[in-house]
């Protein structure tokens, strides 16, 4: 049996009404997935409706609860062993989900990358790499494309996380950076991505910063000392080069000085207590 048969494609929509059908054609052409779920996110046009007409099933929120909502709706209902998500905006082709799934054999997260060249808008490019830039630092991986929204993965190991997924936008960076800490195996597959039909949702502005926010978040929990331990070493280093300047030109030690060393001292501490907690609660998992 192919790894599509036992694949369940969940397909979070929010007045998506132009270009729902051609996803859902798209994906039925592209092969037998044991089922395709759109979830209706409170929409108020015909994306449901067009969506079932197109052979979906169609799950509705009764009113607009976010992205990440409707996946996690997607994939309580969700019947299949494997999981494939992607917008429903027309932005990622149908015909390379078999490719991500594919690899679901060797990897237990595949991430449809974007190239550079397909990516909206220069600025919405520039943005993405930034978060990029700051995920791999934070991960100590090479991560090309954090918040691409096209994804398979095995459904159990996405509920094991699903307690941490937003109800927003950032749904795929969470995923993203709790399968690379979590140890789990993760491979960015080349994609090119289409221009969306109709208008995005997303605000660059607000949206980028729950981005950095999530971002920290998700490190926080899985690898504190990677937050805390360049806020130890920042704050040290300043209090203590102006304490040295302080007393080859002022002969004493200011105030100011101290209060950043102890603070680095604090942060440091509070860096331990987390990554004391981020074990205890990986050996709970594991037990």
């Amino acid at each position: 049996m192919s790894a599509a048969a036992e694949t369940s494609v969940i397909v979070p929509a929010f007045n998506e009404g132009v270009a729902i059908r051609q996803v859902v054609s798209g994906l039925q052409s592209a092969a037998p997935w044991r089922e395709i779920i759109v979830v209706d996110d409170g929409s108020a046009d015909e994306t449901g409706r067009r969506a079932a007409d197109a052979g979906a099933r169609v799950l509705r929120h009764p009113y607009n609860k976010g992205n990440g909502a409707s996946v996690k709706t997607g994939l309580r209902n969700a019947t299949g062993e494997f999981v494939l998500i992607l917008d429903g905006d027309g932005q990622h082709r149908p015909a390379d989900a078999p490719r991500l799934v594919a690899k679901l054999d060797q990897y237990e997260l595949v991430v449809g990358a974007r190239s550079q060249s397909t990516q909206a808008t220069v600025a919405r490019r520039i943005g993405n790499n930034a978060l990029n830039a700051i995920a791999s630092y934070l991960t100590e991986q090479r991560i090309p494309d954090l918040t691409s929204g096209f994804r398979a993965a095995r459904r159990e190991h996405l509920l094991e996380f699903i307690h941490l997924l937003p109800n927003g936008f950032s749904t795929p960076t969470t995923t993203t950076l709790a399968f690379m800490k979590a140890g789990y195996s993760v491979w960015f597959e080349p994609i090119d991505a289409a221009v969306r039909q109709g208008r995005s949702n997303i605000r660059f502005g607000p949206d980028g910063m729950q981005f950095l926010v999530i971002l920290l978040k998700v490190i926080t929990i899985f690898s504190p000392m990677r937050v805390f331990l360049p806020l130890c070493l920042g704050s040290f280093a300043i209090g203590g080069a102006y304490a040295v300047w302080t007393i080859l030109t002022q002969s004493h030690i200011t105030n100011s000085s101290v209060l950043l060393i102890l603070l680095s001292v604090i942060i440091f501490l509070v860096g331990l207590v987390s990554e004391q907690i981020s074990s205890l609660r990986f050996e709970r998992r594991d037990q």
